[in-house]
């Protein structure tokens, strides 16, 4: 089968897929990428033929209680992370058929450097293992980096004039058809007026987004939608539905490599190690949106159905512990529940 092609560019050459993973409750099992991969070869199958890059953010401390987002893990999560490191590199080489250069990955160095620079302890340094033709990259970090200097770091490395960024509990549940998408990401990057930089899927609560309380209760961005709301014609024909979104989301998205680390991440003091890109950078652009900045971010929703076709679910990965365990925690509960209706009804 020939690679698919847009305007005389394969997919491959134009797009690099950004993989997030940190410390999960199902560690060492690769459950979750397995998901994501699968949700791939299902949805959007395309993404397992371009380059990708596997970012391994690690924990800051280990304490009784887990609370993963503030980087801290149990003492049974820290001792699993290296073994799910090394499945998931294993994984990863042999869906993107690359098994056989396991043996053989490259190793380099890197930095992630943040915060002012007569600091000298702001400065995380990180592994690199790669393969000899650079399609496959995996990032190791020596401290936590958090998602925004996961996300920076793996741009750094990326040569593909697109991204599209994925964390690893969000798979695909509806198609995706890539080139439309990226065929409208490359014509309007130089339009003035209507630029598309960056294009979120629809997760269950981005549902019929244009008519929610976060567009109409604010002028400026009804305003906004009613102008730029539309549907995008590719050079092939294809028509790609698209509304303005007034939020930089986390969750999967395609995204401008250069818009990205010069709108994101212009300085070192623009992410702190641990942050989040939507806890950050998410909110100060939805500020400037309410008063009528957007171009200067160009975010936008993919918007298939008018707005009602679901294209994510959320595996919740701070919890989710594994299919067998959530059906033995199932079990568990519904035995309990038996047990309760039984002594209510004595």
């Amino acid at each position: 089968m020939s690679p698919a092609v847009v305007s005389g560019q394969s997919v491959s050459d134009q797009l690099t897929v950004i993989i997030t993973t940190s410390p999960t409750p199902s560690a060492p099992s690769t459950e979750l990428i397995s998901a994501i991969l699968s949700s791939f070869r299902n949805h959007c199958t395309l993404l397992m033929s371009c380059r990708i890059i596997v970012v391994f953010d690690t924990y800051d401390r280990v304490a009784a209680h887990a609370r993963l987002k503030k980087g801290q893990v149990t003492a049974d999560g820290a001792r699993t992370f290296d073994q799910y490191k090394q499945n998931v590199r294993e994984l990863v080489l042999k869906e993107f058929n690359r098994d056989n250069m396991g043996k053989n990955l490259v190793r380099g160095e890197g930095q992630a450097e943040f915060g002012h620079s007569v600091v000298e302890t702001n400065i995380v340094p990180f592994l690199t293992l790669q393969t000899a033709d650079k399609q496959i990259i995996f990032i190791e970090p020596t401290k936590r980096l958090g998602f925004g200097l996961a996300v920076r770091s793996a741009l750094r490395l990326t040569t593909t004039p697109f991204v599209w960024v994925q964390q690893h509990d969000w798979p695909l549940v509806s198609d995706i058809t890539l080139e439309p998408l990226l065929d409208i990401m490359r014509i309007s990057g130089s339009d003035v007026d209507v630029p598309v930089k960056y294009i979120c899927l629809p997760s269950v609560r981005l549902l019929s987004y244009a008519g929610s309380a976060h567009v109409t209760h604010f002028p400026v961005l009804r305003e906004l939608t009613a102008s730029l709301r539309r549907n995008f014609v590719a050079e092939s024909g294809v028509s790609v539905p698209l509304t303005p979104m007034f939020f930089w989301h986390d969750k999967p998205h395609l995204a401008s490599t250069e818009h990205y680390l010069s709108r994101v991440f212009p300085t070192r003091l623009s992410m702190s190690r641990g942050a989040f890109i939507e806890d950050t950078i998410g909110q100060r652009s939805r500020n400037q949106m309410k008063l009528g900045n957007w171009v200067k971010w160009a975010t936008w929703l993919y918007y298939p159905d008018n707005g009602e076709r679901l294209c994510l679910r959320h595996l919740q990965g701070r919890t989710w512990q594994g299919a067998e365990k959530e059906l033995e925690m199932k079990a568990i509960w519904m035995m309990q529940n038996a047990q309760q209706t039984s002594q209510v009804e004595k």
